[in-house]
């Protein structure tokens, strides 16, 4: 393994926070959404997306979210493998998004910001962390 040699700057800290508590809670919306008893006080339309999820599309979130919040450890751990950890979680996030545009393609149910949050959102932020840590790696902050 590579040693650190350079010290990261105060903004590598707030974004590998950021990746954590993103990734974090989207792993504890995970675990809600697996728990019936949960599910049942959702909205019929989010209900819809969850109780339909096939076996795929939940692996998808669940190395997507999950994925995430250890890419986001690593990464505040300064440790190099946090960029193929943020790769497979875009893959994740990726394989959940093919099923929710199939059941939420509708703005009338979700409204524009629902959409956005629930499918354009993640998907930006997974890619910003690939690039960061791409980015971290080059300026020497992960090794």
């Amino acid at each position: 393994m590579n040693e650190v040699v350079k010290r990261a700057h105060w903004s590598f800290w707030i974004i590998a926070i950021f990746a954590l508590v993103w990734n974090g809670l989207g792993s504890v919306n995970f675990a809600m959404q697996m728990n019936p008893d949960i599910v049942e006080a959702y909205r019929e339309s989010e209900q819809a997306i969850i109780v339909g999820r096939p076996f795929w599309a939940t692996a998808g979130f669940a190395l997507g979210v999950i994925g995430g919040a250890i890419g986001g450890l690593l990464l505040l751990l300064r440790r190099a493998f946090a960029l193929p950890v943020f790769i497979a979680s875009l893959i994740g996030v990726l394989i959940t998004m093919i099923h929710t545009i199939q059941v939420a393609a509708s703005p009338a149910e979700f409204g524009f910001v629902g959409l956005f949050v629930m499918i354009v959102l993640p998907t930006l932020v997974a890619v910003f962390l690939i690039w960061y840590a791409r980015y971290a790696s080059r300026k020497g902050w992960i090794g």
